[in-house]
């Protein structure tokens, strides 16, 4: 079983986040924390779509954390439209749960925008030990927006898993692979045949999902 707490935290520049800490009955990794990074606020996504996976997770032994992030649920400020903001958000999360939850490593989940985020985020805190995409938004249309996320991704040495739908309608398995050749450092592909994106966002691949990332933890 876990237990769900609630937490206001400070972005660096004074944005109000609003948090829920998923802390299991006992801790199977000791001192890693996964952080989850909710989809594109702008078209309603929220930490609430992260929650199964925050929950699953601590069910079997890890704390997790989502958020919302500046704009979005109860957080206070304004969503910015290329997600660029948002990576202070990110960072400031990863920080707090260093001081407040005896974390000494990070796993940082993006989901869809939230993973372009996420990715941004990667090297700005030394204790993110890795890196999961659920749906990277690589795809032409897509960069448009999130496009300026893609480098600080890429160029990470950090270890890295991608998960995609191989129906995912942002991203074709081919765009995934041609941006994943010039990355550095370790990178896992996942894919999950006949799967659109937004399936993949919903909750009946909760638990596929929080399958891999415990598997990729153990691989750490």
């Amino acid at each position: 079983m876990s237990d769900t707490q609630f937490a206001t935290i400070e972005s660096g520049d004074g944005i109000k986040l609003d948090a829920r800490i998923f802390k299991p009955s006992s801790q199977q990794n000791g001192n890693l924390v996964v952080v989850l990074v909710h989809p594109y606020s702008v078209l309603g996504g929220c930490q609430g779509l992260m929650k199964g996976i925050g929950r699953g997770l601590a069910n079997q032994g890890v704390t997790s954390v989502t958020f919302d992030t500046r704009g979005a649920g109860r957080s206070t400020g304004k969503a910015s439209i290329t997600g660029s903001a948002e990576v202070n958000d990110v960072v400031g999360v990863c920080k707090w749960a260093l001081d407040n939850l005896s974390a000494q490593r990070i796993l940082l989940v993006g989901s869809s925008a939230g993973a372009a985020v996420a990715g941004s985020a990667v090297d700005r805190v030394e204790q993110i030990v890795g890196y999961v995409s659920l749906g990277y938004p690589f795809g032409f249309t897509a960069s448009i927006l999130f496009g300026g996320h893609n480098k600080a991704i890429l160029k990470s040495s950090k270890p890295k898993l991608f998960v995609m739908g191989t129906k995912d309608g942002f991203t074709n398995v081919k765009q995934l692979e041609n941006k994943l050749k010039s990355a550095a450092g370790r990178n896992d592909i996942h894919l999950l045949e006949g799967v659109s994106h937004f399936q993949m966002e919903g909750p009946d691949y909760d638990a596929q999902m929080i399958k891999l990332i415990l598997e990729f933890i153990a691989s750490l």
